[in-house]
């Protein structure tokens, strides 16, 4: 197994982007964005410039969300010590993943698209082409019967969603040790959730609707 690094004709099997997450993911194809917890892959004393682990999560659950892995950089003083700031980052990941990982791990790509943003309709980079602007509103991974909705901005209003194909069969927050099940309606292919009381930190949180959708299908 290769990458697409190694300066060969073929593409290798799988693709790699640094620092940045592609648009759309590269559907059918194996990928991974690799990125640095600051803006160096070494160790560097004076590079302080380091992601939030909002930032970082947000990432992972953006890179899930279209069927990608998540290659994250660490970079060791000389003795072999992860720097603090590092270190803390990473154990507010895994305690965030320690809750909801089910939403991460072995899940597949979204089945919507339209959440992640649009091209605009006015602004126009240097070379003339519309600019993509993200929306950093939600995110949807997916395992067989469940839609994982990682809610990032929580909405004012019951939370929206359209475009589902299969019939929802129960609501609730993967957080919810009880799976206390939430309020919801769907009219065709509208659905629409009553969520709880935001909680006071910016993580995602995680909400699932499990679907008609036999697991296996």
């Amino acid at each position: 197994i290769w990458n697409d690094r190694l300066g060969y004709k073929d593409t290798g099997d799988y693709k790699t982007p640094e620092q940045a997450i592609p648009i759309g993911g590269y559907s059918g194809k194996d990928w991974e964005t690799c990125m640095t917890m600051n803006d160096t892959w070494g160790y560097k004393s004076y590079d302080q410039n380091f992601k939030s682990s909002d930032g970082l999560i947000r990432n992972l659950v953006d890179i899930a969300s279209k069927g990608g892995n998540f290659l994250l950089n660490v970079g060791p003083d000389a003795t072999g010590v992860i720097p603090t700031q590092e270190a803390d980052r990473l154990k507010v990941v895994g305690q965030w993943l320690a809750v909801n990982g089910e939403a991460i791990y072995g899940t597949g790509p979204t089945p919507f698209g339209d959440e992640e943003g649009a091209l605009s309709p006015t602004k126009k980079n240097s070379e003339g082409k519309p600019v993509f602007i993200y929306s950093w509103d939600w995110r949807c991974t997916t395992k067989p019967g469940k839609l994982f909705i990682h809610i990032i901005r929580w909405p004012a209003a019951p939370f929206a969603l359209a475009k589902v194909k299969d019939k929802i069969s129960r609501a609730y927050m993967l957080a919810d040790p009880q799976h206390t099940p939430l309020s919801f309606s769907q009219n065709g292919t509208d659905v629409s959730v009553t969520l709880p009381a935001k909680k006071r930190d910016s993580l995602p949180r995680v909400m699932v609707l499990e679907t008609s959708a036999a697991p296996g299908q």
